[in-house]
């Protein structure tokens, strides 16, 4: 058996002793004697008699080892023209003292604080003095607008809001405390108190609940670390997409820390010192994993960045980040590239700076289309490694492991199950299907470290939407195969996969297809309804900067290209040229929502829209075209 398949198995068949091994290398308060229990409702629990406290094991712990001195934090703001540089004894004393000065305003153990802040430091400095203290921290994306805010400070109960002044985006300054104000007027929970971070783009006026945080933390004692329980929440964070009642994932402490650690060597290949960069927003699960925690639990410097991947300045902005700060492993959303694709579609701007640093680029949050790893296989000369996981996991459930075993790669697969995850396909009737048969992604229970441990105040909810469809198994809500290499192909959601007059066809496969043109530098293909087959196929296409060809040629070719690879079968026979489409600020295009807009259902716009505007141009092409329903389609 291979290192990777002998890992592995003792993950699936020993989990207790695998994760305890894994536990050992974390510096905790009171060890774990019991490794795993299950609530009531058969869910597991990792480590229930173990103590420690996170903010200890990613910063006070690396102090006391001698490794003060290095770097933590390298935060890069191009949109600000700044730079900042702190180290692990500097961020340790920051965050000590920041924790007083929530404790100072009443905050305690077990209480929760909303975090509304942009890509500085001072975010993760908010994130680790609430662990240190054991509260609960939930992290809002800076900019959403105030009723998405309100709901989640009425569901969450902060004691405390910690906001900045501002956000500064590459063509504008967006003040938050008028957004902050209005979402607290909109709340029938009202937070003691309100810090605010000043900045100087955009300086907010101060009420009487408000602190200017400066003056907070200059006149506050660093607080100690608070030891908590394996198992109480380190953080809520609401899913992206949440309308109506959100949804909180609730984060456990031990189980997280745990899988973090493992995964930052195993999968990302990183030893304490190096440099590990993530071009995300702490908004985001990818942000508390792999900005935050992950790095600093496993002693690497973490690249800060304020800033998009093209227009600060230009589509060769991660690779400056690449060559100034030496970066080992680089991990962004596939559409981050594609936007780069878009704008120097022969990365012509690579070849201004030495990236000689790098070992490998990882993608995530969505699938990585294969024309886009080919175009970046082509381009470095380094790993492409696609890995697939959720908000829910809170680390990677598939993934080539750099660490442990790197393995050949398969374009448009995210290789393998990572140890921990017991992944199946499932047909319909709930059994294995075979390989190469597309079905049901679920993982079977129990779940390994580091996977939400329920709904905010929701029990319910959480067996309902993960855990009930399959008795034994959690629901990831994707559809996907594996091969007869046990690789993994995730083609997208399961309501991704249509019915054509009664042909099950993945949308994903036929997305790779029309990406795979030349002129092509975006696509999405959604499933619209027909009274004749059920359903048919639509692409949207973004061609590349510099298309001058013809529109009409354009959508022959790329009907041709469907039918000579996918066959006749998925009657693909309509293709819509736009100049941008709808997605969330993760990067995630907004299918569902481009669905219901075809069939002329009534559609919500979601708090986590990056270009609201997007939605009317996309609809005025689908109504241009007499498509589905589209004209009967209504914004609820």
């Amino acid at each position: 058996m291979s290192l990777y398949s002998r890992e592995y198995r003792r993950s699936i068949d020993q989990p207790e002793v695998f994760w305890a091994e894994q536990a050992k290398r974390l510096p905790w308060t009171t060890m774990p004697r019991t490794m795993l229990s299950y609530d009531d409702q058969g869910h597991a629990r990792w480590y229930p008699d173990g103590e420690l406290n996170l903010c200890h094991a990613a910063l006070d712990h690396h102090v006391e080892q001698g490794r003060g001195d290095q770097a933590a934090v390298l935060w890069d703001s191009p949109v600000t023209g700044s730079r900042r540089r702190l180290s692990y004894v500097e961020l340790r004393d920051r965050v000590a003292r920041f924790a007083g000065a929530l404790k100072g305003l009443g905050v305690e153990k077990g209480d929760r604080v909303i975090i509304y802040m942009p890509m500085v430091p001072e975010a993760l400095i908010a994130m680790l003095a609430c662990a240190r203290l054991g509260a609960v921290h939930s992290v809002v994306f800076g900019g959403f607008a105030p009723h998405e805010l309100a709901v989640r400070i009425e569901d969450a109960e902060p004691r405390v809001v910690v906001a900045a002044s501002c956000g500064v985006e590459v063509d504008r300054v967006l003040p938050y405390k008028p957004i902050v104000d209005a979402a607290i007027e909109q709340s029938a929970y009202k937070p003691d108190a309100c810090i605010v971070l000043q900045r100087e783009q955009c300086r907010a006026e101060l009420e009487a609940r408000d602190h200017d945080w400066a003056s907070l933390e200059a006149g506050a004692a660093p607080a100690a670390c608070v030891p908590v329980k394996a198992t109480d929440p380190l953080y809520v964070l609401y899913t992206s997409g949440t309308t109506g009642k959100p949804k909180g994932v609730v984060r456990d402490t031990g189980g997280y820390g745990v899988a973090l650690h493992y995964s930052m060597e195993a999968i990302y290949d990183m030893a304490p010192g190096e440099v590990f960069f993530s071009a995300s927003d702490v908004g985001w699960v990818v942000g508390h994993s792999y900005i935050v925690y992950g790095p600093l639990l496993r002693g690497c410097t973490t690249v800060v960045y304020e800033g998009k991947p093209v227009r600060t300045p230009d589509a060769g902005a991660f690779w400056r980040l690449i060559a100034e700060y030496r970066v080992k492993a680089f991990f962004t959303a596939p559409t981050a590239f594609r936007a780069i694709k878009k704008e120097d579609p022969d990365g012509t701007l690579l070849r201004e700076y030495d990236v000689s640093s790098l070992k490998a680029l990882f993608l995530a949050g969505e699938r990585l289309d294969p024309p886009t790893f080919h175009w970046l296989e082509d381009l470095l000369e380094v790993p492409v490694i696609d890995h697939w996981w959720q908000t829910e996991t809170g680390w990677p459930i598939a993934a080539n492991l750099q660490g442990l075993e790197p393995m050949p790669v398969k374009a448009g697969s995210a290789t393998v199950s990572v140890p921990g995850f017991d992944v199946r396909i499932l047909d319909r009737e709930g059994h294995d299907a075979p390989a190469l048969e597309q079905g049901s992604v679920v993982i079977k229970q129990p779940l390994p470290p580091g996977c939400l441990t329920g709904i905010w105040r929701d029990p319910r909810r959480f067996h309902a939407a993960y855990m009930a469809a399959y008795p034994g198994y959690y629901l990831t809500g994707d559809a996907g195969y594996l091969d007869e290499d046990g690789y993994l192909f995730i083609m997208g959601r399961t309501d991704d996969v249509i019915n054509v007059a009664g042909h099950r066809l993945s949308t994903g496969e036929m997305e790779e297809v029309v990406g795979g043109h030349p002129a092509v530098a975006e696509c999405a293909v959604i499933g619209i309804h027909d009274a004749l087959k059920g359903q048919v196929p639509v692409g949207l296409v973004i061609p590349k900067d510099g298309f001058d060809g013809s529109e009409v040629d354009l959508e022959r070719e790329l009907i041709a290209r469907v039918r000579d690879i996918i066959g006749p079968v998925a009657c693909f026979k309509q293709v819509l040229v736009v100049d941008r489409l709808p997605k969330t600020r993760s990067g995630k295009i907004l299918r569902k929502l481009l669905r219901h807009m075809a069939d002329g259902q009534e559609y919500g716009v979601p708090s986590t829209i990056d270009d609201p505007a997007s939605l009317s141009d996309v609809h005025e092409a689908m109504k241009a075209r007499s498509l589905g329903s589209a004209d009967q389609a209504r914004q609820r």
